[in-house]
């Protein structure tokens, strides 16, 4: 029975040092990886990057170099829409099957999903000279729509639209970005709907995202847009 008493003991000591063990190497992965996928999004500053890898033990996923689930979370991410730099306020992502090497050098997902939350302020950077986007109000959001104000050149002449136009957020496939809006002021002058359209309607192909990682769909919230992110074979560092 003594011996017994101690084996068992000994077991209890071992598994405790094990799960120490596995515990210390995950919190230092975690780290690394978040290091790396900061520096690959060009992530500085006051702005953050965290990974979280989940499934016990962890030192087994390592050791194949395959790790189950991870959710990684990026703030103040920079991507680039029309040759123009957008700051993205927060992207929330789910990754699984992740691929990595020693080094975390290279990290590749099977399958991946999450959001990407783009504020009004940043979505101006991309609207055409004289535009502004702006939060709609309850009602609209749920259509989807956003509140366009705007100088605009018709024939020659620069205006100040009479009313704000209402323009309903889409993602096209590609990664772009677009918006178009519901009804025109001065719809009924010849030709004045065609020259206004030409200034407050416009789209835009949104790059910097981890390749592989592709916009699916937009949501208008109070803040700004947020994104549904999808993608396979998606590459984390570079």
């Amino acid at each position: 029975m003594r011996a017994l008493r101690i084996s068992l003991v000994v077991l209890v000591v071992l598994a405790a040092l094990f799960t120490a063990a596995d515990r210390v190497a995950l919190k230092l992965t975690e780290d690394e990886a978040a290091e790396q996928v900061r520096a690959a999004q060009g992530v500085s500053g006051t702005d953050s990057a965290s990974v979280e890898i989940h499934g016990f033990p962890f030192l087994t996923q390592l050791a194949a170099r395959e790790l189950d689930d991870v959710d990684v979370e990026l703030t103040g991410m920079t991507a680039a829409a029309s040759g123009q730099e957008v700051k993205v306020a927060r992207v929330d992502a789910e990754l699984s099957g992740v691929r990595v090497d020693g080094a975390f050098d290279s990290a590749t997902a099977d399958e991946a999903s999450g959001t990407a939350d783009v504020s009004y302020r940043d979505l101006n950077a991309l609207a055409p000279r004289g535009v502004r986007v702006a939060y709609a109000g309850e009602e609209r959001a749920a259509r989807n729509q956003v509140k366009i104000t705007a100088r605009v050149d018709v024939l020659g002449r620069e205006f100040e639209l009479p009313s704000p136009v209402y323009s309903t957020v889409r993602v096209a496939e590609g990664n772009v970005l677009r918006l178009h809006a519901d009804t025109i002021p001065g719809s009924g002058i010849p030709g004045a709907e065609r020259e206004v359209r030409r200034n407050v309607d416009f789209q835009s192909d949104v790059t910097g995202f981890p390749k592989g990682l592709e916009l699916k769909e937009a949501d208008v919230t109070a803040d700004g847009v947020t994104f549904a992110l999808d993608g396979r074979d998606v590459e984390l560092t570079r």
